[in-house]
């Protein structure tokens, strides 16, 4: 019964690892989506946002994780 115990005991911890696992894929979709955006736009409509070809990846990386610097 050692074993049943043990796995009773490691469940909490588990649910925080999966909490975790899907915050960090849902933080690299909303990456990837605003990269992806941003790189589809010519450059007359990134002129116009005021955004240079250059900064799409440090911008998108921004919009998806500025809360964890």
């Amino acid at each position: 019964m050692a074993f049943a115990s043990d796995m009773t005991r490691s469940a909490p911890a588990n649910r925080g690892r999966f909490a975790d696992l899907a915050g960090r894929i849902a933080r690299y979709r909303l990456y990837r989506q605003t990269l992806n955006e941003l790189a589809a736009l010519n450059n007359s409509d990134l002129a116009d946002l005021g955004i240079c070809r250059a900064q799409i990846r440090a911008l998108a990386y921004e919009v998806a994780y500025r809360d964890q610097a």
